[in-house]
């Protein structure tokens, strides 16, 4: 009866639009539900409020710390040297470069790394001959460690932004990649035959009916991808860089500046974090879009 209700569903939204409709949901197989069905704590206010609590309490911890002195200001330094250490940067003009290059270097090799992570994973998604062919090959290179492609990478491309971008590519390729090509392969195969009864093949019934059928599968593995950007950035920053968030890690542990060094995990976890929530609002749009 559900793979009946499914089919239908499938032809009347192909009927309509020319574009599959897919079930959204959540991670343990529940249909999702729509925001704000869910009781108080599915309430955006309310969820932010939350997620601002053990924030808090760590900057609580923190500014306590500073008063009782259980770590010395070398080991930890108050928040209160945190925002001089910021604002000293702001004032010289340094810290919006170096925050500037860095997410550009973060969202050039993530939209490259995604879009061959999804290329290539429809691919081996789909095709059985390119799986057995291709599939050994890439499982091998993604064991590779990040900071092993470093001394290649600067020795074939060199010290450059080039460098830089190709190892954030090879970090954010893998995890959607990996998520797009286990998606597909498990396609409802209703959805499947519905969009070839309408005369979908090939790239057509790619773009129209897989591909937004694993609509969550995919943002899950974009939203992995840019956590690993983040991840590569600081690698590739850290060996070969004058300017980003990654040189300023470095130079302030040489030069043991802990402010600059706690400021810029912070910059680190908030900008990240950031770009997650934008991209989770992709996410929740595109689910309504195509779900």
């Amino acid at each position: 009866m559900t793979q009946e209700r499914t089919t239908t569903t499938s032809k009347e939204a192909l009927e309509a639009t020319g574009v599959t409709v897919a079930t959204a949901e959540n991670d343990d197989g529940a249909p999702h539900q729509p925001e704000g069905s869910g009781g108080l704590l599915s309430r955006r206010p309310v969820r932010l409020l939350l997620g601002l609590i053990v924030p808090a309490l760590i900057l609580a911890g923190w500014q306590l710390n500073s008063v009782v002195g259980v770590f010395s200001a070398v080991q930890l330094p108050p928040p209160a040297a945190v925002f001089n250490a910021a604002v000293e940067l702001i004032e010289r003009g340094e810290l919006g470069i170096h925050i500037a290059i860095s997410t550009q270097r973060v969202l050039i090799g993530f939209a490259v790394g995604a879009i061959l992570g999804v290329v290539l994973g429809a691919l081996l998604g789909l095709s059985r001959l390119a799986d057995n062919l291709l599939g050994p090959t890439i499982g091998g290179i993604r064991a590779v460690p990040s900071l092993a492609w470093v001394p290649l990478l600067l020795l074939w491309i060199g010290i450059n932004e080039d460098s830089k971008v190709t190892l954030i590519t090879i970090g954010a390729f893998f995890p959607v990649f990996t998520t797009v090509s286990l998606a597909l392969r498990h396609v409802d195969r209703n959805l499947v035959e519905a969009g070839r009864a309408f005369g979908l093949k090939g790239l057509g019934l790619l773009t129209k009916v897989q591909l937004p059928s694993i609509i969550p599968a995919l943002f899950s593995g974009l939203r992995l991808a840019l956590a690993q950007a983040w991840l590569f950035l600081v690698a590739a920053e850290l060996l070969a860089s004058s300017m980003g968030l990654g040189f300023l890690l470095t130079d302030s542990q040489q030069n043991g500046r802990v402010d600059r060094l706690f400021l810029t995990i912070i910059l680190l976890a908030i900008i990240g974090k950031t770009t997650d929530a934008l991209l989770g609002i992709a996410e929740r749009w595109a689910i309504r879009r195509w779900t």
